[in-house]
Order: structure tokens, then sequence, then C-alpha cells
């Protein structure tokens, strides 16, 4: 079983509220959901439209094919109803003039007329979707008490048994126990998993479509006792994790490219003063504000290089709400273990869009603070930038060891964190620093595997393509196709090992990603001299559909 539902229309008409609740309510009757946002840059006005997609088996990605369409506007159904099935329903206001057979003008607004108050309308509307995929009403009444009390919710739960009355049942959905499970985003699951290891100290400012992490980290401030920081601009945000750090809290951010941007020379400052950092970056079409409510890969070259000169740095992008968490809580022990900033890469499509998972595992979360200790200070004054042999100088947080001293310059220094001029330390202290990518390098995980061992094509990409991959190769699977996938997470450095025994076994790579030029594939290139000829790039602010890299790669088989 698998149905697609879109609702679509202008913004602040309601129709996330609507999206909300049927998310909730098809979630607790027991179903998987993955739920996908595309909206516009704009607070009211224009066409925006959210798809719940739902079945009885785990989802990982939006599909194009639209089972029903719920219209807050005639523009929806003019710009939709290409993708609804020949089986599927338009349901609309009676005031809609839609010339589609399959088209249900039902009296939304007169009931909720009839009851005294125009905003229920998208609670009758919640009626008639519910009842025609036959889910339980008493789950949906049950979903409306979280949002409304009192007499507004009597007016509600009215409006819901309105709206069940409207319709028929029409959708067959099989019987569903209900599963342990959770729903988020990949906002929320970046924001769970900084908590889970330790974040104490949150610092930014608002950019779509970072600001949900923060978002997330604020509403929990004061359940756990941390700080949150609502920064003048992102210049001053990195640089407040950075005093944080400094002092021992484990501290992060979360931005944009733009934002990221203005990041950069705080970025090389943690590296020079090797100070901990987790920066997430959600990215965005670019360049400069480009469209900012929309998803793209278009970042990993420049936050690879972000900062002048050299530093050690590690660059991980996300795959999946599931493993956000996880990625998260251990992008901040890489930070503390190697001092380094550690840059997560999310995108709106990831960012935004919600998916029902297994609940996360608190107890694989393991917090690795990695900090010296008096005996291993010693009575000596402390070389804060000692050299070793693996570049990791031994870190103490200020004034936690009596008579030693701390220093921390932006300039070139020495052990002992004085500026110095000498060429002959500025050699020791640069290789010293990036001794530590040495390290890095055995931390980093390769990318995951999907279908054919012995692939006649291997399909190579990172991120958020993770989901469409996955349904595409179980797809070409099923057809007897012999395709395989590598998506990697993990992206700076490098991890090498898989993608150099695979191209051995493919006798055709295609890469695919949300970028213009294939940034993966000249990373791949400069790293491995694999040559990474055939890319199929998107850069039109979308995410990629199972069903459209399936049809790519028929063209090309």
């Amino acid at each position: 079983m698998n149905y697609n539902i879109l609702l679509g229309g202008a913004a602040g008409q309601g129709m996330n509220t609507v999206g909300g609740v049927l998310e909730k309510v098809i979630t607790r009757a027991g179903y998987y959901i993955f739920f996908h946002k595309d909206y516009m840059s704009r607070v009211r006005g224009g066409h925006n439209f959210n798809q719940l997609r739902f079945s009885d088996t785990p989802l990982y990605t939006h599909q194009e094919k639209i089972d029903m369409i719920i219209a807050f506007s005639e523009e929806t159904v003019e710009k939709h109803r290409k993708d609804l099935t020949d089986n599927g329903i338009i349901l609309c206001p009676t005031d809609f003039n839609v010339a589609d057979p399959r088209a249900r003008a039902l009296p939304f607004k007169e009931i909720a007329k009839e009851l005294g108050n125009v905003k229920v309308f998208g609670t009758v509307i919640v009626g008639a979707v519910v009842k025609m995929f036959k889910l339980p009403l008493e789950i949906a009444e049950g979903v409306l008490s979280e949002y409304f009390s009192g007499e507004i919710l009597k007016l509600n739960r009215e409006a819901l048994q309105r709206g069940y009355g409207l319709t028929e049942e029409k959708f067959e959905l099989p019987v569903s126990e209900l599963k342990d499970t959770i729903t988020i985003n990949g906002n929320q699951a970046v924001g769970l998993g900084a908590l889970a290891a330790g974040c104490t100290f949150f610092s930014g400012y608002p950019m779509t479509p970072g600001t949900g992490v923060m978002n997330y980290i604020a509403s929990k401030q004061k359940a756990l006792g941390i700080v949150v920081e609502q920064a003048e601009d992102e210049i001053a945000a990195l640089n407040m994790v950075l005093g944080a750090s400094f002092a021992g809290a484990r501290a992060m951010t979360s931005t944009s490219g733009g934002g990221y941007s203005l990041m950069v020379e705080a970025i090389g400052l943690a590296g020079i003063i090797e100070t901990p950092a987790v920066i997430v970056n959600v990215q965005r079409p670019g360049p400069a504000t480009g469209l900012p409510t929309r998803t793209a890969q278009g970042d990993l070259k420049f936050v690879i290089s972000a900062a002048q000169d050299e530093i050690p740095r590690m660059v991980i992008s996300l795959r999946s709400a599931e493993e956000a968490f996880y990625q998260t809580a251990r992008a901040f022990n890489l930070a503390d273990k190697y001092q380094i900033p550690v840059t997560i890469l999310s995108d709106q499509y990831l960012a935004d869009g919600g998916v029902t998972m297994p609940p996360y595992d608190f107890s694989k979360i393991k917090i690795e603070r990695y900090l010296a200790d008096a005996e291993e200070i010693g009575e000596a004054p402390y070389r804060r930038y000692k050299i070793t042999e693996d570049g990791i100088s031994p870190r103490i947080i200020p004034g936690t060891i009596p008579g030693q001293v701390f220093m921390v310059d932006s300039d070139e220094h020495d052990e002992f964190g004085h500026i110095i001029e000498s060429g002959e330390l500025r050699n020791q202290m640069m290789e010293k620093r990036m001794k530590k990518m040495d390290g890095i390098r055995q931390d980093v995980r390769e990318p995951w595997h999907l279908g054919s061992e012995n692939p006649e094509l291997l399909l190579v990409g990172w991120g958020s393509v993770y989901g469409a991959f996955k349904e595409a190769v179980e797809r070409f699977g099923r057809e007897g196709k012999e395709v395989g996938a590598l998506v990697f997470g993990d992206v700076w450095p490098l991890p090498i090992r898989k993608i150099t025994a695979y191209a051995k076994k493919a006798k055709r790579i295609i890469t695919v990603e949300g970028n213009y030029s294939g940034q993966l594939a000249e990373l791949i290139q400069q790293e491995t001299c694999i040559p990474m000829k055939e890319r199929f790039n998107k850069y039109d602010g979308r995410a990629w559909s199972h069903e459209e890299i399936y049809r790519r790669v028929q063209e090309v088989l």
C-alpha cells in the first residue's frame, strides 16, 4: 500500500495546519509517512504545496504520482493534476471552477460558516479525508485536542464530524498495528542529536532553512538548562560559539550558505586556536539570496576550503533524519577529539521533510570530551599548543588547574600561545595542526552501499539523495537489473576505499547531485583519479525523486 496526498495553496491559508493534523492521524493509525514541503519565500500568497506520502512499510523519499489533491487554490489544481492518478481525486471548495471529472467540490466553507467560524474549514477537510481513507475518527478527535481546548475544541470536533459525513470510503488501507515509532524532520533530528551529545550553548542568527535547528534547541533550553543566544549576525554567532567552547561548553551554531559565508574568518580562527565547534549548514540554492526556501547541494566545495590558508577540518553530510541524530552527536566528539571545526551539511529537503522511523537509541550516544587532566599537564608551564606526534595538544578548560595560565591568540604562536614571527616556528605549528588530518582520515566512514554488489551501473551521490537512490535501486533490483549505488555521508576528508573498489567492478558510473557542476564528482576525481564523466546534475531548487532518477538511468541504459 502506498498513497500520496498533495495539499496546495497560498501561504496563510492554513495548509500546514491541515497537513500537520493529517500527519499525526495517519502515523497514530499505524502507518509510515514521508512529508515533503515546497514553499515560496513569502509570508502570504504565492503557491506552496506539501506532499504527505504514507504506507504500511517504511518510506525514504517523496514520489511524483498523486492519489489525492487537497486544493486550497485553483492554481493548485492547474499545476498538479497532470500528476494525479486516473483513480485519484481532487477535493476542493464549491466555489472553485475545476473542469476535471476527478474533482469533488464539497461545501467546506459553507459548513464552516454554518458553525460560526470560517477558520474551521480546514478541520472540515480533515474529516472528509479521514473518511475517504477509512482512518479512525477517534484518533483524529484526539489529535484535535492537542491543538485546541474548551469551546474551540468542541467547535473543531463538530467540524470534523461534519466533514466526515460529506464523503464515502474510497481508498483501501490494510489493517496496520500500532508501532513504536516517531515522526521527525531533519532539523529536529540535528537539534536532538546535539542535546544528546551534551550541547549546552547554542548561538545563531535566523536564516532559512537552518533556523529550525535553533528553534528546536530553544524549545528545550529551559527544561535542559542550556543557553540559546540569538546573535546580531552570523559573524557574532560563531565567535560566541568559539568563546563558549573555549570556556568548556559544547557549543554549536546553524545557518545556511549565506550565513556560513559570513562565518568564514571565524572558521579560520577555530582552526588556529584549535577550539572545537560544530557548524550546521542547511543548504539552499545561491549565490547570494538565491532561492531561500528551496533545496540544493551547492556548498560542498565551499565548506571544505572556507577560511584563508589551510586548517584541519571535517565535513559530514546528512543522508536521512535517522542518521542526522547520530551524526550530529558524533560531530561533537570529533570536534573535541581533534580540536577542530566540524561542519554538518544538510539541505532544505531533509531539514523540512518529516519521516516516520523507530525511536532513537540514546544508549548509542557516548560523550567523549578528550580533556587533559592535571597529571597529564604536570607542574611545568602549560603548553596549550604542545607539539605532539599526532598533532593534538593537551586541552584543559581555563581555570580548572590552579597555577596554569591559558593563552590564546589568532596570530601565529608558539607552544605556549605567545605571538611569534619566526619562520621556523611557523612551520612547526602549521605542520603540527595539519598532522591531525592523518587521524581524521582514520575516523572517516565509508559511503553506504545499495543494490548490486557487482553493478553494471553504479550511481554515486551524497547527502539527502539517499532516499531517492534507495527506492530507485530497489526498483531496478526487482526488474533484475544490476544497478548499485554509493551514498557518501563523510565527505571531507573523502573516504576512498569503497569508491575505488566499486569503480573497478562497475562498467559505468554516474554521479547524481543537486548542483550545477558535479562537485562530488570533481572531488572524487581530485582525490582518486577515477574519471567521473557522466553526471546527472539538478539545480532548479527541487529535490531528486526516485522516479526521476529511474527515468534518467533508463534513458542511458
